[in-house]
C-alpha cells in the first residue's frame, strides 16, 4: 500500500475528531471542558429522546416461549 500510513496522522489525516478539536475555542482545558458538554449533551439527547422513538420500532419485546 503506497502512500499510506499506519497511523492516520501519518500523511495529515486525523479524521472526525481531530477537525472537531481544532475548531473547538480556548486552550486544551477549555477544549477537553467543551468536549465533555458535547458528550453530556449526546448522551442526554440520545437516552431522552432516539433511544424512547426507536424502542417501539425494535424487536427486543416480541418473545415467544411456552407454558409447558
Amino acid at each position: 500500500m503506497y502512500g499510506v500510513g499506519l497511523v492516520p496522522w501519518y500523511d495529515g489525516r486525523d479524521g472526525m475528531y481531530g477537525w472537531i478539536w481544532r475548531h473547538l475555542p480556548g486552550n486544551t482545558w477549555v477544549r477537553a471542558l467543551i468536549s465533555l458538554a458535547l458528550v453530556v449533551a449526546v448522551v442526554y439527547v440520545l437516552f431522552q429522546y432516539v433511544f424512547p422513538w426507536a424502542e417501539p420500532l425494535l424487536p427486543f419485546n416480541d418473545v415467544t416461549v411456552d407454558n409447558q
